[in-house]
């Protein structure tokens, strides 16, 4: 492959709520870095703007133009087709549930190989890499944020499946359950995901439940119940994003225990913005819930938070253009 701009490269992490955007080093150290706001209205080729702008701005404290790095790399939720660059159904997207060439795009507006994987499997890959799952072979990640999605790394090999594999999300933890923002029932997302949180927030405050969720919402200028609110909410005392930020554990720790006993890893990793805001904090509950449903619960795997915080899903986009 050849060498740009002494051997940089790019990544972006394009979630639901933001667009994290990086230019490393080829050991993995962050030399620019961009955060912006994921549309909330247009369509795809309005994210693909704003993930145009984010990397140009990170290539730019980086003091490099994006047409000189050796590539990009880009993890997308949706089904994000490696080989073609194209990404589909990313529902947490606004106006995407189609397919859109998002790997095309991106190249012609920033003049450099893009290459596409999904968002948790690349996150998931940095932390193998460079994180918290370094020290093992094969490691089974958990990305509490916006959804719960799930990326998965056997014995040194990202297994991706037919394409499609790591969706732990839409593992069911209770038949005929919640409604899912996917349309199916009893989804772990149904629960845990930041969306489907707020979804059953505002409609059991509309209710006459207390809360401060919202008030916190508005005083801190967002339009969505980011990571942060909850986490001052909680800090705060408010009963309902407890109540709420408890059945979310309760929940994961359902589904990730039944991944666990169908793949037996040597360590889960928590990542994601509630997953790492959380992880720590709700440890000994999440455990607990998880040693419920462990059928070898003699030896559990090591649970472990996401070590690369908010730029790990940006630096594992970026090895995709590494090999």
């Amino acid at each position: 492959m050849p060498e740009g701009a002494g051997g940089l490269r790019g990544g972006i992490d394009l979630g639901g709520t933001k667009i994290q955007a990086v230019v490393v080093d080829s050991a993995g150290g962050v030399r620019g870095e961009a955060r912006h706001p994921t549309p909330t209205e247009g369509g795809p080729e309005d994210v693909a703007r704003a993930m145009e702008g984010a990397l140009r701005e990170a290539a730019s404290a980086a003091g490099v133009d994006p047409a000189s790095l050796i590539g990009v790399g880009v993890g997308s939720p949706g089904d994000a087709d490696g080989r073609t660059g194209i990404v589909s159904g990313a529902r947490n997207l606004p106006g995407w549930e189609g397919s859109f060439p998002l790997g095309e795009a991106l190249a012609k507006a920033l003049g450099c190989e893009v290459r596409i994987g999904n968002d948790v499997q690349v996150a998931v890959e940095g932390e193998y890499a460079l994180g918290a799952g370094r020290d093992h072979d094969s490691v089974l990640g958990v990305w509490w944020g916006t959804g719960v999605g799930g990326g998965i790394v056997l014995d040194g090999r990202p297994w991706l499946g037919r394409g499609a594999a790591g969706e732990i999300g839409h593992m069911v933890v209770k038949r005929g359950g919640a409604r899912c923002p996917c349309g199916r029932r009893g989804c772990m997302e149904a629960y845990a995901g930041r969306a489907a949180m707020e979804a059953e927030a505002r409609r059991e405050h509309e209710e006459g439940t207390k809360t401060d969720l919202f008030k916190l919402m508005r005083k801190h200028g967002k339009d969505r119940l980011t990571s942060g609110i909850w986490e001052r909410a909680v800090d705060h005392g408010d009963h309902l994003a407890k109540k709420l930020i408890d059945r979310a554990v309760e929940a994961l720790g359902t589904g990730v225990a039944s991944a666990v006993n169908l793949l037996d890893p040597e360590a889960v990793i928590f990542g994601g913005g509630l997953g790492v805001r959380f992880g720590e904090r709700y440890m000994e509950p999440l455990t607990a819930e998880m040693g419920k449903h462990l059928f070898v619960d003699e030896r559990p795997p090591e649970i472990r938070v996401a070590e690369l915080g908010d730029l790990g899903g940006a630096v594992g986009a970026s090895l995709l253009v590494a090999s």
